[in-house]
């Protein structure tokens, strides 16, 4: 493994495109060209870009698909919503696409992150459901192998066009705790928010899974993408993995906020809180629907119609001013969580003897127009993560899981500057 790690960079700085590198691509859209977005990030300071690869959408354990992809949207749902406001109607060619990304990366010294939302929202982008379905339909205990051999044939299609040396490394799925390759233990009779025994019940389908990815290609670094959201032994997480790749959301007074709006409760939604929040232009929930015929488009997602509706009419200010006034009481704790949370992945990291990169993070799953995470208190958290991190030696870490070309965050230019020199000159 060191002779693999020597070959990259000492530090990873990193962007996270996630699946809109592909699902926003039409004239206009942020990834209409790769090429400027690359300059981009090199101007800012990165040197690794994460993506949703879409390992299964384009290749199936024999080799590649067929025919372009075609996507769609979710008509006048999620336009507010991070990730959930693309315009639809591409025809793309993904292999050629994935290929232009790889082209872009190396022109412009990036490295590739491959990872994997297919057993979470990607799939909702598609215009038909066909492909989604296949993912619905494969058993619990089959879709970790079943994504790990999509992404065996997409590694060896990238090392066939003579890009491999720009693969930093590869995920066998993004946030396994979150989505639907957790029906595994639900099958078992866990249920879906006992964290510590669904990683525990994933663990030997990962480590199976990140077994047959090494076997494949040993010149290349395999992992799966955990969070440290909640708290669990780190003794349940894949055992084989190369790196151990977390993310850190702190939530704090974030969650204050989720749990008044109630979007678990079964009681009547929108609550009088998630009222006061909201624009007056504001429809009824019952009234505000996907197109009809399209309600697959939600099923399996993890994130659901109610948090779309808060994320899509809720009046930024009103967010975040009940953020900032009740960050004070939450500060310590969210300080001493991120201390904890990455102190533990750093000592697990050093038994195990392989390196911690954080690839998503800090505060927590905002509304695309709200202004708390990219403002002075959501960066003095990311600051603090991030020299945080670096005390403890990590590869690489993401300034913000908001900074990407499909959010505001991107246009703070000399923040980021400023935070990816730091982490690459620390020791």
């Amino acid at each position: 493994m060191n002779s693999v790690i020597q070959k990259l960079p000492r530090k990873l700085t990193i962007t996270m495109w996630d699946f809109s590198w592909y699902t926003m691509t039409l004239p206009g859209e942020p990834y209409s060209d790769l090429g400027a977005r690359f300059k981009e990030a090199v101007d800012r300071g990165y040197n690794t870009i994460r993506i949703c690869a879409m390992p299964y959408l384009l290749f199936t354990a024999e080799g590649k698909r067929p025919g372009p992809l075609l996507f769609g949207n979710l008509g006048e749902v999620g336009q507010r919503t991070r990730w959930y406001n693309c315009r639809g109607g591409a025809v793309l060619d993904g292999h050629a696409h994935l290929l232009e990304l790889f082209r872009q990366a190396e022109a412009h010294g990036c490295y590739i992150m491959l990872s994997s939302w297919e057993y979470q929202q990607s799939p909702s982008f598609l215009a038909h459901p066909a492909l989604r379905d296949e993912l619905a339909a494969v058993a619990p205990k089959e879709r970790f192998m079943t994504i790990a051999r999509s992404m065996n044939q997409l590694i060896r299609f990238i090392k066939e066009e003579g890009f491999a040396s720009q693969i930093v490394y590869a995920e066998l799925h993004n946030e396994v705790e979150y989505g639907q390759l957790t029906a595994v233990g639900i099958e078992q009779g866990i249920k879906e928010t006992d964290s510590p025994k669904i990683v525990e019940a994933m663990q030997p389908y990962i480590e199976e899974a990140i077994d047959y990815l090494r076997e494949q290609h040993p010149d290349i670094l395999m992992t799966a993408s955990y969070t440290l959201v909640e708290a669990y032994p780190k003794a349940y997480v894949a055992r084989n993995m190369q790196v151990a790749h977390y993310h850190l959301y702190i939530r704090g007074v974030l969650y204050e906020l989720m749990d008044k709006a109630g979007l678990n409760d079964e009681l009547s939604f929108p609550n009088p809180f998630v009222q006061s929040l909201l624009r007056e232009d504001a429809p009824p929930f019952a009234e505000w629907t996907l197109p009809e015929g399209q309600e697959w488009r939600m099923e399996g997602n993890p994130v659901g119609m109610k948090q779309i509706y808060l994320h899509d009419w809720v009046d930024p200010d009103k967010w975040d001013l009940y953020l900032y006034d009740n960050y004070g009481t939450h500060k310590l704790a969210m300080l001493q969580k991120s201390d904890m949370r990455l102190e533990e992945a750093a000592e697990w990291a050093s038994r195990s003897g392989i390196p911690v990169v954080i690839g998503e993070g800090y505060v927590g799953y905002t509304p695309l127009l709200t202004g708390f995470e990219e403002g002075p208190v959501g960066k003095f958290i990311a600051e603090y993560a991030l020299r945080k991190g670096m005390a403890l030696g990590f590869w690489g870490m993401t300034l913000c899981s908001n900074c990407a070309p499909h959010h505001p965050f991107w246009n703070d230019i000399a923040w980021q500057q400023k935070w990816n020199r730091f982490i690459l000159e620390s020791e």
